[in-house]
């Protein structure tokens, strides 16, 4: 079973309250969201493994167990064109859970106009193969958000 923790401090909200369709309807994969601590900070891997995918805005980060989970900045932060993001590790990078990823302001984004809510998905599954889903609550980097089966 694959473990997926918090990739930074906040509030879990589910996918359902994330605004966008794509991920509120959980088109990319189940999994849930963080409305993240507002200020600078760090996303941080959620899970031991190989980041396959690096953007400033998301990161893919896959498990020995080739579970890969999406970590995607803030909604539509892509249009932010890298502006305001720092990757800290490169692609093909192997990470253990913790390490930072990206550094950003969530803050920044929220006055850029666009949400910081940043949702954690699990690639490649379905609600059925994740339990203990953290749908709302306080999350501390290293909260469980889902485990994978």
């Amino acid at each position: 079973m694959t473990t997926v923790t918090s990739p930074m401090a906040g509030r879990a909200i589910g996918l359902s309250a994330v605004p966008d369709p794509v991920f509120a309807g959980a088109m990319v994969g189940p999994g849930t969201a963080v409305d993240p601590v507002r200020g600078p900070a760090e996303a941080v891997a959620p899970v031991d493994g190989v980041v396959v995918s690096l953007h400033p805005h998301a990161f893919v980060v896959v498990d020995p167990d080739g579970h890969g989970v999406l970590v995607h900045l803030g909604i539509d932060t892509v249009q932010l064109n890298g502006v305001g993001f720092e990757t800290l590790v490169n692609k093909g990078d192997t990470v253990t859970r913790g390490r930072p990823v990206v550094r950003w302001n969530p803050a920044a984004v929220e006055a850029a106009g666009k949400s910081p809510i940043c949702p954690v998905v699990a690639l490649e599954a379905t609600r059925e193969s994740l339990s203990e889903v953290a749908e709302d609550g306080a999350v501390t980097v290293g909260t469980l958000l889902f485990s994978w089966r």
